[in-house]
């Protein structure tokens, strides 16, 4: 993959400021960052324009799976610990006291994300003081990366709280960035959820219209037009504007939009495939230089004994849940009561996407193979509410997608996999959703059309479904397995108003494998402690921060039932 601009950190490096020292990225601060230092050059300039993606890093599924791995908070997947790592996903959903008036608990994200719109904002200001000397053209499009992000930013906000107050560049007291330095700007009414949905689609369309189509090989892997529109066909299902999603995915295959040809290769830094036309935006770090921990944290338990100078976590499994969407490569749905009729086990004969997914007791491993049985190399634990499974799998299974297998420096140099945050196949997935949620009896065509492409991808025979309803099974299906361990699902069933049926009271569930001579016998198991999950009804808009409710005069008050 070509995109190798460092987003974010390669701004502040070529500055010559620290990456750990975020107040380094204070876009007011003019008194030790000097105009000059900043605007002097047209690189200089840029290099500072691009710390502005800093929003994406912030919820990165790869850069920060200890924090932000959102799967976890679903069925799809299963945090092995308690309350080890940092992790908050076991007690947001085991525990009701997670989520409190005045606090969205492990999705507060208030704060911070202002941070983020109102270094956007001060950007923009910025750009029309010192930047025109580069010429109209160059700051449009500058602009459209700013308003991007800060889209992305709005988006962060509206799918927690619903409708949050919009801050922009000109809606100041002085017609200047709103930040909260006069009364006047504290003091700010909230937008509705349906005026927030719209302000970060207009913010979108137009940094799809200045964007470039590609940037030149200095600056490869900044927002480009098809970013824009694919981020759009994503934000109009949350604003239940089904033809703007539409459009916006045609858009995309109108620049070039599609999928590559293998699918576990996606994922991979290393796999010598040519992504650019599925991946429309990365992340992207740097080998021995600006890294992650996902190799250390997720590899399986049995990497400790290969590598052991370094503590292997296995932080995020996947559930039975998951690995049993999962068709076999034939096109037929899997069945723990009938497999064995046509299969030689549970495992071998499954779809690709599976086996790029998920590692399952058997499977080959950088010249070894996957124990996952009881007393096996990577063997069974009981999860546990206390402390973590310390490194062992509480479902069978271990994660395999984004897993650099073979390279080893991850112990010395960290992992430099990037985090493939929006793609083609998402794009497809969602212009199938809106077609049929748009009219299912006129557009079936088209909605299966956009299903199909991407089962069709992976070798699966094309699915038919007569009525809205069971498309959408269908699509709600497809988008578990092809963008598993993506952090997609927590978002899709809250805007779908599936959260209660499918989490509250609910528990997630494994495959306790033991072994006998050689045959194995699969028992299926709950992984929660045996406590049921807890989601309620008001957990689709949590709380507002305390602090907003307290110095906000003109807020509005709290979310329902908060």
């Amino acid at each position: 993959m070509k995109k190798r601009i460092i987003i974010f950190l390669l701004g502040i490096v070529a500055l010559g400021i620290s990456s750990c020292n975020d107040e380094a990225l204070n876009l007011n601060d003019t008194e030790h960052m000097s105009d000059i230092a900043v605007w002097s050059t047209e690189e200089a300039a840029d290099a500072y324009i691009t710390a502005v993606y800093k929003t994406f890093t912030d919820v990165s599924q790869v850069a920060n799976s200890r924090n932000q791995y959102y799967d976890s908070y679903t069925d799809l997947m299963k945090s092995t610990s308690w309350e080890m790592y940092g992790h908050p996903y076991n007690k947001a959903l085991l525990q009701a006291s997670s989520f409190v008036s005045g606090s969205a608990g492990s999705f507060d994200c208030w704060e911070d994300v202002y941070i983020r719109i109102r270094r956007a904002n001060v950007l923009l200001n910025d750009l029309n003081r010192y930047g025109t000397s580069y010429g109209e053209e160059w700051c449009n499009i500058r602009r459209a990366e700013i308003r991007l992000c800060r889209a992305f930013s709005y988006y962060r906000l509206a799918r927690v709280y619903g409708g949050v107050v919009i801050r922009t560049d000109i809606s100041g007291v002085n017609g200047g960035t709103d930040d909260g330095l006069f009364p006047e700007d504290v003091n700010r009414k909230r937008a509705t959820e349906a005026e927030t949905w719209d302000f970060i689609i207009s913010d979108l369309q137009w940094a799809a219209e200045k964007l470039p189509d590609f940037w030149s090989s200095k600056w490869e892997g900044r927002a480009t037009k098809k970013t824009a529109y694919g981020l759009i066909s994503r934000m109009a299902l949350f604003a239940k504007k089904w033809q703007t999603a539409i459009d916006a995915a045609e858009k995309v295959k109108e620049l070039g939009g599609a999928l590559a040809n293998d699918y576990a290769k996606v994922f991979q830094v290393r796999g010598g495939q040519d992504n650019s036309s599925e991946i429309l935006f990365a992340l992207n770090f740097l080998e021995n230089s600006i890294t992650h921990g996902y190799d250390s944290q997720n590899r399986p338990f049995g990497d400790q004994a290969v590598y052991t100078s370094t503590t292997i976590l296995a932080e995020h499994v996947p559930t039975a849940e998951l690995a049993d969407m999962y068709e076999f490569s034939d096109g037929t749905e899997f069945n723990w009561n009938n497999y064995a009729a046509d299969h030689p086990d549970p495992y071998t004969d499954r779809e690709p996407r599976f086996h790029a997914t998920i590692m399952y007791n058997g499977c080959q491993w950088e010249g070894r193979t996957i124990q996952s049985y009881e007393g096996g190399t990577d063997g069974f634990t009981d999860f546990k509410q206390v402390g973590s499974t310390s490194g062992h799998t509480c479902t069978g299974y271990y994660l395999r997608k984004y897993l650099q297998e073979g390279y080893s420096d991850f112990i010395v140099k960290g992992s430099y996999q990037y985090d493939a945050m929006l793609r083609y196949a998402e794009v497809l997935l969602n212009k199938a959703e809106a077609y049929a949620e748009l009219d299912y009896s006129r557009y079936k065509t088209e909605a299966l059309g956009a299903l199909n492409e991407v089962r069709n991808r992976v070798g699966l025979p094309e699915k038919d479904a007569a009525t809205k309803d069971a498309f959408l099974t269908l699509l709600r299906k497809e988008r578990c397995v092809e963008l598993a361990g993506e952090g997609f699902r927590y978002w899709d069933l809250r805007r779908w108003k599936l959260a209660v049926n499918v989490i509250n009271g609910q528990n997630v569930h494994g495959v306790k494998i033991t072994k006998s001579g050689n045959s194995y016998s699969y028992e299926k198991v709950e992984c929660d402690g045996g406590t049921p999950r807890i989601f309620l009804e008001k957990y689709y808009y949590f709380s507002l921060p305390k602090d907003e409710l307290v110095n906000n005069k003109e807020l509005g008050g709290n979310n329902p039932q908060w």
